[in-house]
């Protein structure tokens, strides 16, 4: 069976490790401690944020926190890189302004 959409060859190699629950524009997502937010995101929904100038969807670009596509913030306002920032219980991540 061919598996098609946003997170069409996204795999994680979760073995035993540990879930961590993230709240991300108001939904829980689960996640692997020790995985990065933009992995998280990435498995979850297939993007990171919306394009800040259209409609678009953002992945990420660079991945290493050169480019700095992915910036997100938590609800409190700090901004995050997704790509360099490991999940944690409880985080509470806000990709666009209407959350």
């Amino acid at each position: 069976m061919a598996v098609s959409g946003p997170t069409a060859g996204v795999k994680r190699l979760d073995g035993a490790r540990q879930t961590v629950a993230l709240t991300v524009d108001g939904e829980v997502i689960a996640a692997f401690r020790g995985e990065t937010v933009l992995t998280a995101l990435l498995t979850a929904r297939g993007w990171i944020r919306t394009f800040e100038f259209g409609a678009e969807y953002r992945g990420g670009f660079c991945l290493i926190g050169a480019c700095q596509d992915c910036w997100v913030r938590l609800k409190d306002g700090t901004p995050m890189r997704a790509c360099t920032t490991l999940v944690a219980d409880a985080m509470d991540i806000v990709t666009d302004e209407q959350h």
